[in-house]
């Protein structure tokens, strides 16, 4: 019952709440806006509409587009040179979780000299303490799944040496986020079900963290309930305004969750799989790997699952007290078969078995720091042996 709680940034939430971004003092006069190398941005109108406030609040801007699904070292130091080059005073990401993480890790590198790495406190990182505040950041998410928009974490990867990193500290939390549902409505089936898995695995994780705090599991259990209910609907209707703002709440309540709590060694696992493979989809790799390590940590902390159990709709009550916790694993997979992704595979992505000794390696490396958060601690053969069973 001994916890901090810090969570500073103003979030508008709600459908048509772009509109009131007009309405706020934004914190500063020329923005650097940043959004990924793709076009949906672009093309559903999100960057036009952004422009057109800024310029009728009289704001310049200017606008780098090069973020990759996972955003990588280099782009995060080409982003803050720009920044600098042009007189930015605040950064804004637009679009989904590797935009806006981007101009977390661009706001701290366009005030702070050297490499982004030598902050970096896990893998080879340096840990050298951030000497000067980063710039202001403004969120506007497009998509439901990391709840970066109001956690203060950024997730890169250093290209050369294949490690995907969390980083963060008290001022990468956004000033500003705007969460507005309608920006949702174009993502499509299969981005919308990874999505909803990652914000998902946030909130199960920071659930099971050794961390976890009594606010942490109030944000968790109601971002999973909400999660269990609307995300097959968004899945099949991605026009249902109504569930695509409860998955938006539910993803926000998980950025909650890891503004509270932590994840734990599932994502670390998953880090090593899309920093070697970067086409996989952050959410896509957590799926993979979840039937296995949640069956393996069932039996570790069952409480807490068999009231994960109740929050995804489960009535574990009524079970043998031997089958509650893993009646979780078993909601977990049905809901992946409902929203059609209980199929996908490592191999899909060219992910070689021979290759799981490495990436386990890798995962206790590059982020170590999330194994510390495990209430068991895994053993390498137990992670590889996760990441065996979890092979298809």
């Amino acid at each position: 019952m001994n916890f901090n709680y810090h969570i500073p940034t103003k979030l508008l939430f709600g459908a048509g709440k772009l509109n009131e971004l007009s309405l706020e003092v934004l914190p500063g006069k020329k923005a650097l806006i940043v959004i990924s190398s793709g076009k949906s941005v672009k093309e559903n109108g999100y960057l036009d509409r952004l422009i057109n406030i800024l310029k009728g609040n009289e704001i310049d801007y200017v606008l780098f587009d090069k973020i990759l699904p996972n955003p990588i070292k280099s782009h995060i130091m080409e982003g803050a040179l720009l920044a600098k080059a042009e007189g930015c005073d605040f950064v804004i990401g637009l679009g989904g979780g590797s935009s806006i993480d981007s101009s977390k890790s661009i706001a701290v590198m366009a005030n702070n000299p050297g490499d982004y790495w030598d902050y970096v406190v896990d893998g080879t990182g340096k840990g050298l303490p951030v000497q000067n505040r980063p710039l202001p950041i403004v969120a506007i998410t497009t998509t439901a799944g990391t709840g970066t928009e109001v956690d203060p974490w950024t997730v890169i990867t250093n290209e050369d040496t294949n490690e995907k990193i969390g980083f963060g500290n008290e001022y990468t939390f956004p000033v500003l986020s705007v969460v507005d549902p309608e920006l949702m409505l174009t993502v499509p089936e299969k981005l919308t079900a990874y999505q909803g898995f990652d914000a998902l695995f946030h909130s199960t994780e920071g659930y099971i963290a050794n961390v976890a705090t009594p606010i942490s599991d109030a944000y968790a259990l109601k971002s999973i309930e909400l999660i269990s209910k609307y995300l097959p609907i968004c899945v099949k209707d991605g026009n249902n305004l109504e569930a695509r703002t409860y998955v938006a709440l539910a993803n926000t309540l998980s950025g909650f969750v890891e503004s509270t709590s932590r994840c734990t060694s599932e994502h670390s696992m998953e880090h090593a799989l899309s920093a070697h493979y970067p086409k996989l989809p952050h959410g896509a790799g957590l799926i993979m790997l979840s039937e296995s390590y949640y069956t393996f940590f069932a039996s570790k902390v069952p409480e807490r699952f068999t009231a994960m159990a109740k929050a995804m709709g489960v009535d574990a009550d009524l079970l043998p007290e031997e089958d509650r916790a893993i009646s979780f694993v078993n909601a977990l997979v049905k809901l992946q078969e409902v929203c059609g992704v209980r199929n996908i595979k490592m191999s899909d992505y060219g992910i070689k078995k021979e290759d799981i000794p490495k990436l386990a390696e890798n995962a206790r490396s590059a982020m170590a720091g999330l194994f510390a958060m495990d209430r068991y601690s895994l053993s390498l053969d137990e992670t590889m042996e996760i990441m065996y069973n979890a092979y298809k």
